[in-house]
C-alpha cells in the first residue's frame, strides 16, 4: 500500500485564519502534540515574516525531533537564508520554496513575465539545493495557472534537485475532478516526476478542500498538507482529520496507509481550537460535538442493536473516549497534571503546573471546573509569560445615567502605581485608565472579545484583546469569574508583550 506523507500547516497556514494569534509557548505545546499525533512534517511557521516567527521555528527545531521540521520562504535570497538560519538546530529540516504562477499573480502581484517567474525560480532553487538536503518547490494560485507553465517550472525545480513539488489550490477554486486531473497531468509530464513526492495544498472557498486532496491521492499524489480543524486564510485549509480518517475508514477505496495516531485526533483539536480561539462547529466531521451523538428514536434503536448501523468508525478511533475522574475541589495536583497532558499540554514546567494548579483552586472552590476551563486557564499562562505589569486590584463606579470610571493599581518592578479614568462603560473606563500607566505614547484597541468558556452562571469569562501599540500588533486573553478583571488582565497581558520587546501577538 502507498503511504501518504502529511504536512501539517496548523502553525503556519492556520496562524493565517483572521484574528488568530498565539505565541511561543501556545505553538510549541501543538508542535508537541502533532509530533505524537505521528505527522511527518510540521511546517512551523514563515522565518522572513517576522521576528516572532523566526523565533518560533528555531524553538520547535530545537524541541520537537521526529518529524521533519518545515520553514517557507518566498523566491527571495534572504527569505531562504533566513529559513536556513532559524532551522539549523533542526534534527530533520525541510525548505518549502514558493513563487505564484498564474496570470493574475504575476501580472497583478509580483509584476514579473513568465520568463521571469522562471528566471527567478531557477536561481532561487539552486541556493535552496545548497543549503538544504529537503527542499520543496510549490506553486502558489496553480489550479489557477497554465499547466504547460507548472510543467516548465516544475521541470527546472526537479533538475535543481527538489525533492517535492507541491501543488496548492491557494483560493479554493478547482473541483475534485479538475483538481485530480491536474496532478495526473504534472505526474506523466513533469520530467523526473516519479523521482520525486508529488503534494496537494487544498483550500476550502467551495468547500471542497479535503475532497481535493482525496482527488489529489487518487491521481497520484504523495503528500497532502492540511491543518487541524481545518483551519486557515478565508475559509480554511483542507482539515487533517477528516483526510486521515477517510483513508483509514475507506482503506479499500483508496489503497493507502497513513502513519498516523488517530486516537490523538480529538485530542489536537480540542487543543487548537482553545489556542486559537476558533470554535469547532457541533457538526464538524470526525471532532464534532454530534459526531458520534444520536437523537433518532430509530438510529438509537439502530445503535442499540449493533453500532455499525450508524456509525462508519468509532468514537474511540479518534479518541473520544469518557473521563475516568471529575476535577474539582478536592482534585490533587497529580491528578491535575495528569490532565493537562491527557489535554496535551507537554511541555509546562513543574512551576507553571504549580501556578495553573493554583488558579484552577481558586476556581474548583466556587464552580464545577470542566475540561474547557482548564484549557483557558492554561491558555492564559502561556499568554502572560512576561510579567512587566501586573494587576493588583481595580474599583469600577457606572451606572446608566453619566459615564463610567476606573481606578486600576498595576505593580511594576518594586512598586505599585495607580490611575483613574473615565469612559463609555466599565471596561472602556478601565482600558483608558491602564493605557495611562502604561506610558505607551499610541494604542488602538483593534479586537475585543468576550465569551463565557461553559455555559451556566458561574462560568469562566474569558477575554481577547488585540492592540496596535507604537505601532506593533500585541494580543492578549485572561480568563475569570469576573468579567470585568478578566477584561483588564487580558489588556494588561497584551501591554506587557509589548513592554517586554520580546514577546510577539
Amino acid at each position: 500500500m502507498r503511504h501518504i506523507v502529511f504536512l501539517d500547516t496548523t502553525l503556519r497556514d492556520g496562524e493565517q485564519t483572521p484574528g488568530v494569534h498565539i505565541n511561543r509557548g501556545g505553538k510549541l505545546e501543538i508542535a508537541r502534540v502533532l509530533e505524537k499525533l505521528g505527522v511527518d512534517i510540521i511546517e512551523a511557521g514563515f522565518p522572513a515574516a517576522s521576528q516572532g516567527d523566526f523565533r518560533c521555528v528555531e524553538e520547535i527545531s530545537r524541541n520537537v525531533r521526529k518529524p521533519v521540521i518545515c520553514a517557507l520562504a518566498r523566491c527571495v535570497e534572504d527569505d531562504v537564508k533566513a529559513a536556513a538560519e532559524a532551522l539549523k538546530d533542526a534534527e530533520k529540516k525541510r525548505l518549502n520554496l514558493f513563487i505564484a504562477t498564474s496570470p493574475i499573480h504575476m501580472e497583478h502581484k509580483l509584476r514579473m513575465t513568465p520568463e521571469q517567474v522562471l528566471k527567478r525560480a531557477g536561481d532561487c532553487l539552486s541556493l535552496a539545493c545548497r543549503l538544504f538536503d529537503d527542499v520543496e518547490f510549490s506553486c502558489e494560485d496553480a489550479t489557477r495557472s497554465d499547466p504547460d507553465f507548472l510543467v516548465k517550472i516544475f521541470d527546472i525545480a526537479v533538475a535543481a534537485g527538489a525533492k517535492t513539488i507541491n501543488i496548492p489550490d491557494t483560493v479554493g477554486y478547482a473541483s475534485p475532478a479538475e483538481f485530480g486531473e491536474l496532478v495526473r497531468y504534472i505526474r506523466r509530464n513533469v520530467k523526473g516526476a516519479d523521482s520525486v513526492a508529488v503534494s496537494s495544498h487544498c483550500h476550502n472557498d467551495l468547500g471542497m478542500a479535503a475532497a481535493n486532496a482525496l482527488a489529489a491521492i487518487e491521481n497520484g499524489a504523495d503528500q497532502v498538507e492540511c491543518t487541524i480543524n481545518g483551519v486557515g486564510e478565508r475559509a480554511g485549509n483542507a482539515a487533517l482529520e477528516e483526510i486521515a480518517m477517510a483513508l483509514r475508514t475507506r482503506a479499500d477505496h483508496y489503497g493507502c496507509e497513513i502513519g498516523l495516531d488517530t486516537t490523538v485526533l480529538t485530542r489536537i483539536s480540542r487543543l487548537v481550537s482553545s489556542l486559537y480561539g476558533v470554535t469547532v462547529p457541533v457538526n464538524k466531521p470526525i471532532v464534532g460535538a454530534n459526531c458520534f451523538a444520536h437523537e433518532s428514536g430509530i438510529h438509537q434503536h439502530g445503535m442499540m442493536m449493533d453500532r455499525r448501523t450508524y456509525e462508519i468508525m468509532t468514537p474511540e478511533s479518534v479518541g473520544l473516549t469518557a473521563e475516568n475522574f471529575v476535577m474539582g475541589k478536592l482534585s490533587g495536583r497529580h491528578a491535575f497534571a495528569k490532565r493537562l497532558t491527557e489535554l496535551g499540554y507537554t511541555t509546562l514546567s513543574a512551576d507553571a503546573v504549580t501556578q495553573c494548579f493554583a488558579r484552577f483552586k481558586s476556581y474548583a472552590d466556587k464552580k464545577n471546573v470542566t475540561d474547557d476551563d482548564i484549557m483557558a486557564i492554561v491558555n492564559e499562562y502561556l499568554d502572560s509569560q512576561t510579567q512587566i505589569y501586573r494587576l493588583v486590584n481595580f474599583q469600577i463606579q457606572s451606572g446608566s445615567s453619566g459615564r463610567a470610571m476606573a481606578m486600576v493599581t498595576l505593580a511594576a518592578g518594586d512598586g505599585e502605581m495607580s490611575e483613574a479614568a473615565i469612559g463609555d462603560g466599565p471596561i472602556d473606563a478601565a482600558f483608558n485608565a491602564v493605557h495611562r500607566l502604561s506610558g505607551a505614547t499610541d494604542i488602538s484597541l483593534d479586537e475585543f472579545e468576550i465569551k463565557a468558556v461553559t455555559e451556566g452562571t458561574d462560568a469562566l469569562g474569558e477575554a481577547r484583546v488585540k492592540l496596535t501599540v507604537d505601532g506593533g500588533v500585541y494580543t492578549g486573553r485572561s480568563v475569570s469569574p469576573d468579567i470585568i478583571e478578566s477584561c483588564i488582565r487580558a489588556y494588561v497581558n497584551a501591554l506587557n508583550k509589548w513592554a517586554g520587546t520580546g514577546g510577539e501577538g
